[in-house]
């Protein structure tokens, strides 16, 4: 069985989409570029006109996803839980996730990797609790490993205390190391990896009472 097409019409609301009649009945909306051969008198198969229903479905979720992505980077489970709550088929989602990711738009790997570097430079955090994180994210466990292999939590440790330390100007030493300690502890660091850190820079402020390193979080792409 075939249809005919009596008429296309540009979308009022979104003028990239347009409107398909047939037999001067609407039919169904398309992507603009998907209709772009299609021509008033022309004659469409029920096979065409779901392949053309389908692929506008899956253009659909393309650029949901892109716009999900636009805000800030996230993991193939996060796009898959948002076009999920948005009631697209299963079969959608998953073509969508392997469209992206053929086109390097997704990739766990580089997620995780950029999440791990962006925490680093500007909240650092324990290994423990960047695993956490990453997991949270749906990050298979095997890419979250690789991505830890070069973290130190020594050297995280006494980066998250620089970049703390000039809220605790003026307090006495058993003040300063309580509220460090505590500060490290939030942040999921080890007492003992805390306790020789905060002995460090204590020690290290000393003689100027305006050291430390800035907490400015400006140009901070994922705003964590």
């Amino acid at each position: 069985m075939t249809r005919i097409i009596t008429a296309i019409e540009n979308q009022k609301k979104d003028p990239q989409r347009v409107n398909i009649y047939l037999d001067e009945e609407f039919a169904f909306g398309l992507a603009g570029y998907l209709a772009a051969w299609l021509q008033v008198g022309q004659t469409l198969s029920e096979e065409k006109i779901k392949e053309l229903i389908s692929e506008d479905l899956l253009e659909s979720a393309v650029q949901k996803a892109l716009h999900f992505l636009s805000f800030r980077p996230r993991s193939i489970s996060e796009i898959r839980k948002n076009l999920a709550s948005r009631d697209i088929p299963e079969s959608v989602i998953e073509e969508t996730i392997d469209r992206l990711q053929k086109n390097s738009i997704l990739d766990d790997q580089k997620f995780a990797q950029d999440w791990i570097e962006n925490r680093t430079a500007f909240r650092p955090r324990s290994r423990s609790a960047l695993r956490m994180e990453l997991k949270l994210k749906g990050i298979q466990d095997d890419i979250i490993q690789t991505a830890l292999e070069d973290i130190d939590d020594e050297a995280l440790t006494l980066q998250a205390a620089h970049k703390y330390i000039r809220r605790l100007e003026g307090l006495n030493k058993l003040e300063f190391r309580k509220k460090l300690s505590s500060h490290l502890a939030r942040r999921g660091f080890s007492f003992a990896s805390i306790n020789p850190v905060v002995t460090f820079v204590w020690n290290e402020i000393q003689p100027t009472a305006d050291h430390g390193a800035s907490t400015n979080n400006e140009d901070n792409p994922w705003n964590i």
